[in-house]
């Protein structure tokens, strides 16, 4: 696809980039076929073809409107498109470069401005947890569309707490996150519990945060550029290790969301003298905690084959693959495999498992009506399997998809988590 920038963007980093991703694009309409919001809102600039046109028309000096900025808004960023783009575009960077231009030209209604300002500080801010508690106090008492955002206390916060204390030579980093230590602090503990079993130590940086991501989504790319820098600096001094035994493997993440992030920092500051050589290694080294699996799974079958463990049972699950996971991470099969392996009956959802859920990050707050009826069709599909949990990979999947059902929704690290314990 030819484009003629218009001179404001002209040499310009956004226009440049932009104008290398529209070239692949051959405006085929492949995409259109498992766009989320193409198939629920039946509009054409509701999908990925549609909003590619529109980012042209503005890159060409057309003057964006509110209709444009809605149109974009609505892009759930899930990458599905991309799975299914013989060309290879890259929308998602794309409609990102899209929506800062847009935003730039837009002036939005104050609410709006009001709410993304909220989820951006709120988010990434200290006092989100104590924020979380007194919300999660008064929950009954608020009304039923917030009750969605604040679950209920945990179940399992004491068990949270135990992190493992045995020392090992293998060593690996792990991103906690900015709301799931808050919102579900049992998955960081219990990846640590299952990697210690397997003879891995986690270490954690507290100088690390937010990786950037919600920042990112919600068009404040130099903010979210720095919390990347911020985390490149605290995780450095293990990264690169004074001696092997200081050093670590990788730097793992239990988020889907996040490591997807994390592996395209890279990307993000290459054009940054100080930090694109870190970020570039940083990248390389993270990994998807499903991505540790085939080296974890001689130890986790000796310990579920042996003694006691042979014959525990093990939960009926439904697996949800989070778009971060297999469309943003290109990453399937893996947990699924791994799980059935481990003698769990897993099944997915027997239609549309490629679709995303609607919880997109901040979208379910953004976008409330669009992201529920995401989330209704994807728990009929999951909840027709029969499933005693749902499990997941990435915290907003859980969060959301929980909001809508009876069924405990959890991340398929505290299952295995589970069964190892009793197993002990």
């Amino acid at each position: 696809m030819q484009t003629h920038l218009a001179p404001e963007f002209e040499g310009t980093p956004d226009g440049e980039a932009a104008e290398a991703i529209l070239r692949r694009c051959v405006h085929c309409g492949f995409c259109t076929a498992t766009c989320p919001t193409y198939q629920l809102l039946g509009d054409e600039l509701d999908g990925p073809r549609g909003r590619i046109y529109l980012i042209k028309q503005v890159l060409e000096g057309h003057e964006p409107t509110r209709k444009t900025q809605l149109h974009l808004d609505r892009c759930l960023t899930c990458r599905n498109c991309e799975t299914t783009c013989p060309s290879g575009v890259e929308y998602g960077h794309l409609v990102e470069i899209g929506r800062r231009i847009v935003d730039a030209k837009v002036e939005r209604p104050r609410k709006e401005k009001t709410v993304r300002w909220l989820l951006r500080e709120g988010m990434t801010s200290p006092l989100f947890k104590p924020a979380l508690s007194l919300g999660q106090t008064v929950r009954p008492l608020l009304p039923k569309t917030l009750q969605e955002h604040v679950p209920p206390h945990q179940t399992q916060a004491s068990r949270a707490k135990r992190w493992p204390q045995r020392s090992h030579d293998r060593k690996v980093l792990m991103l906690l996150g900015c709301v799931q230590p808050a919102l579900q602090p049992n998955i960081n503990s219990a990846t640590a519990r299952v990697l210690d079993a397997c003879g891995i130590q986690t270490l954690v940086s507290d100088e690390a945060g937010c990786c950037g991501a919600v920042r990112g989504h919600l068009g404040e790319q130099e903010a979210s550029l720095n919390e990347a820098r911020r985390n490149i600096d605290a995780w450095w001094p293990r990264i690169k290790g004074s001696s092997p035994e200081d050093r670590v493997e990788a730097l793992v993440v239990n988020a889907s969301g996040c490591g997807l992030m994390v592996k395209e920092y890279g990307q993000a500051l290459a054009n940054d003298p100080a930090y694109a050589q870190k970020a570039r290694k940083i990248s390389r080294m993270t990994r998807d905690l499903s991505e540790l699996l085939p080296d974890l799974m001689p130890r986790l079958k000796m310990y579920l084959s042996q003694g006691s463990g042979r014959d525990l049972p093990r939960p009926r699950l439904a697996w949800h693959p989070p778009c971060t996971l297999q469309h943003g991470q290109k990453l399937r099969g893996g947990v699924e495999g791994a799980l059935r392996e481990l003698g769990f009956e897993v099944e997915l959802a027997a239609q549309d498992s490629h679709l995303c859920c609607g919880s997109a990050g901040t979208y379910s707050v953004l976008q409330p009506e669009i992201s529920q009826q995401l989330r209704e069709r994807k728990l009929t599909q999951l909840e027709a399997v029969m499933p005693q949990v749902i499990v997941s990979a990435n915290i907003g999947c859980i969060k959301h998809l929980q909001s809508g059902t009876a069924l405990p929704v959890r991340h398929w690290i505290e299952v295995l988590d589970d069964v190892l314990e009793a197993a002990r």
